[in-house]
């Protein structure tokens, strides 16, 4: 509960909550989080952008690995430090290029690398055993004779990323002269096992951030078990209150607003920085393993509207009622900051998939929200428009003769075909660029740019003597995404009814129509739109067409990644567009089902926007009709929600029902958002006065007015739904 003690602040922050949102930390720390919303610390980025190689006479001479090392030692010794007055915790990511997802050592202007990012690095040994402990585990390993020229450059690049730690470490201990509090708490860590929940803190976000300045965008992954027992000892000992451990995680959260900027331009939205937060979950005894942490950071993001930690929790039956309220209490502010994952779905999908229950049980997610066991996984996705490929491939719209099919079944036959050869044209691809000879059982992979920062908190890196893309962590997982998939089955059920079942269209009328953007057909094209009833509204009939296609597609993905044929790549299916129904756009077409070329239509794994009418647990009923365990890394649903139904007593208890019967459904992963249409349409007209106002785009936060006008309109055009 809030803080009645402290009832007024100068600092106040958007919700879509009447009352506002709750104030329990002090002036000093929400002074902070306003400058750093507001973008102060990340316009202080830009203004250095990278630090300068341009003076090595001997460049070109050298190796990858030798560019890499040096363009390492000149950040750690040339990137600004920060100290401010508000923090708990120091160490920040300065360079601006890091922002931009590269590695901020430039030549001639230009980064030498790209960073890493769809992953979360094993934080869990540094803080259990120190950084040191790992500088053994290198020396042995070098000691292989066996060990080729660039794995040795590559074990020796590592010790090199340990040693600019240090120089970092060392730099930022000589800036906190002046703060002995900040001294005291750093002195030890990362470097030796952190003692207490200030220190763990500490070590966490100085790891953290030194993998954000190398340009690196890593979640954390489960922060609460990463923390949670430094707190319930510091807690039980009296080493402090739980009001000043809020604090101090506080400012965590807050430094990770620091690449925020006040004038960004417009696009998809800031906050894409993967830095995601699983929270809660079972262990392999079925024991819940929310604690104290789990609270404080719910209890952060109900105060401050942080959007850059995007937070999933994993909820099961195990689930105390406690935590699904708190979740709910943070959930109706807006925002889209906290989701749900079906903790039970997730972890069969994972075992079916081939993980062993040790490792799944573990598991976090890549930044947005795909499933992958943390500090262990090399992860990347392949997604692509299914919409298109039934209008263009296989109904041959963009063609001056469209297809001609007399029959559903041999419509559907010629559309599986299709899609199962983009399916295997994604897969080889991916092989064919990564793996040595992999159609005659060969496992090596290319060589690819040194990650060596990334390769010291990937397991399996250092024991393989392999870089992080040269298939050096225990997994190695590339996964085809369905995008579009509510809208074919929209059309496909269209397109049966109208054509097949009633009869009451010629099949070429239809594609015709089609092809003009239904130019003289706004009578059918009304009747199509407004008679039949879509995905999204627990119709048996008409999500039948998308349960279909998502099996037919997760067997596609599952030929690839049978066991017996040792391929060093796995590819599990999942489905997301992650907004990509904005770029695909200028590709597609009017729709079978009455939409019309330009239409905003389904995101993700939702029903197409304005199709779903009977609220929000059809929704939620239509979605989990499909089998979503053979969607390994998972099927996104995006709920947005009135503010009104979600207020007060009964807001609170509809909402944990709603958790509770997506659970008990078998979904896989729940975004909601609440907020009010006209609230976003007055930030359109008046951005200046919204800029903290954060919006869940797709399996990342943004804040709203950084979101150019497509992607607005997305947003606004969501089907909001009551409870």
């Amino acid at each position: 509960m809030e803080n009645t003690d402290k009832e007024t602040s100068e600092y106040r922050f958007d919700s879509a909550m009447a009352d506002g949102r709750p104030i329990r930390l002090c002036e000093l720390t929400r002074r902070f989080a306003a400058e750093s919303l507001h973008g102060k610390y990340g316009d202080e980025a830009m203004q250095t952008m990278f630090v300068s190689l341009d003076d090595l006479a001997d460049f070109d001479a050298m190796d990858d690995y030798e560019r890499y090392n040096a363009g390492l030692l000149r950040i750690v010794q040339e990137a600004p430090i920060r100290i401010t007055k508000e923090e708990r915790i120091c160490g920040a990511a300065t360079l601006g290029a890091a922002i931009m997802a590269k590695f901020p050592a430039a030549r001639g202007g230009e980064a030498l690398f790209w960073g890493i990012n769809h992953l979360t690095l094993n934080f869990s040994r540094p803080l259990r055993e120190g950084m040191d402990a790992y500088v053994t585990q290198l020396v042995e390993r070098l000691e292989d004779t066996s060990l080729s020229t660039r794995a040795k450059a590559q074990l020796h690049s590592i010790l090199h990323v340990l040693n600019c730690l240090h120089l970092w470490h060392d730099r930022y201990m000589k800036a906190v002269e002046h703060r002995p509090d900040l001294a005291a708490v750093l002195k030890r860590v990362p470097f030796a096992p952190a003692q207490n929940f200030h220190e763990a803190v500490q070590s966490l976000w100085f790891l953290f951030s030194f993998t954000r300045l190398c340009g690196n965008w890593s979640g954390i992954g489960r922060l609460d078990l990463l923390l949670g027992d430094y707190l319930e000892k510091d807690l039980a000992t009296g080493v402090l209150t739980l009001e000043e451990a809020r604090e101090i995680l506080a400012s965590f959260f807050i430094k990770g607003c620091e690449w925020i900027r006040s004038n960004p331009g417009t696009g998809s939205g800031d906050a894409q920085h993967y830095q995601n937060i699983v929270l809660g979950g079972t262990d392999a005894d079925g024991n819940d393993l929310s604690n104290a942490v789990t609270y404080l950071v719910l209890d952060i993001v109900e105060e401050l509207p942080i959007g850059d930690f995007p937070i999933t929790v994993r909820v099961s039956s195990k689930t105390p009622e406690k935590l699904l309220r708190r979740i709910a209490q943070v959930v109706r502010h807006g925002g889209g900051v906290v989701a749900i994952y079906d903790e039970d779905t997730v972890l069969k999908a994972m075992e079916r998939f081939g993980y062993p229950k040790r490792e799944a049980i573990r598991f976090a997610n890549d930044g947005c929200w795909e499933v992958q066991v943390p500090g262990a996984t090399m992860f990347t996705y392949c997604p692509f428009d299914v919409l298109r490929i039934l209008l263009q491939d296989t109904l041959h719209l963009n063609q001056e003769s469209p297809a001609h099919f007399d029959d559903f079944e041999s419509l559907y036959g010629a559309f599986r075909k299709n899609l199962s050869a983009f399916v295997d044209a994604i897969c080889t691809g991916v092989l064919d660029g990564s793996v040595r000879d992999w159609r005659n059982g060969g496992t090596m992979f290319y060589d690819k740019f040194p990650t060596p920062v990334i390769d010291l908190l990937e397991d399996g890196c250092i024991a393989s003597a392999r870089g992080y893309l040269e298939g050096g962590p225990r997994y190695t997982v590339i996964s085809p995404h369905i995008g579009g998939a509510p809208d074919v089955g929209n059309s496909l059920y269209a397109i049966d009814r109208l054509c097949f079942r009633e009869k009451r269209v010629e099949f070429d009328r239809l594609m015709r129509a089609l092809q003009t953007d239904w130019q003289d057909e706004e009578v059918l094209r009304q009747y199509v739109r407004n008679r039949y009833v879509y995905y999204g509204n627990d119709n048996d009939e008409s999500d039948a067409y998308v349960v279909r296609l998502l099996n037919d597609f997760a067997s596609d993905c599952d030929r690839w990644s049978r066991e017996d044929l040792h391929y060093p790549i796995r590819f599990p299916a999942g489905v997301s567009t992650f907004g990509r129904q904005i770029e695909w756009l200028p590709n597609r077409m009017a729709v079978p089902f009455g939409y019309r070329k330009g239409d905003i239509l389904a995101g993700n794994d939702s029903p197409t926007p304005g199709t779903d009418f009977s609220g929000a647990t059809a929704v939620i009923r239509s979605y989990a009709k499909a089998d979503l365990v053979r969607q390994t890394t998972g099927a996104a649903l995006d709920l947005r929600l009135f503010p009104g139904t979600v207020a007060g007593e009964n807001g609170i208890t509809a909402l944990v029902g709603l958790f509770r019967g997506f659970c008990q459904l078998g979904g896989f992963f729940l975004q909601i958002d609440v907020e009010d249409a006209e609230t976003l349409r007055r930030a359109q007209e008046h951005p200046e006065d919204y800029k903290t106002l954060s919006v869940r785009v797709s399996g990342w936060n943004a804040r709203f007015v950084t979101l150019d006008s497509e992607w607005q309109r997305m947003i606004i055009e969501r089907t909001a739904q009551k409870l």
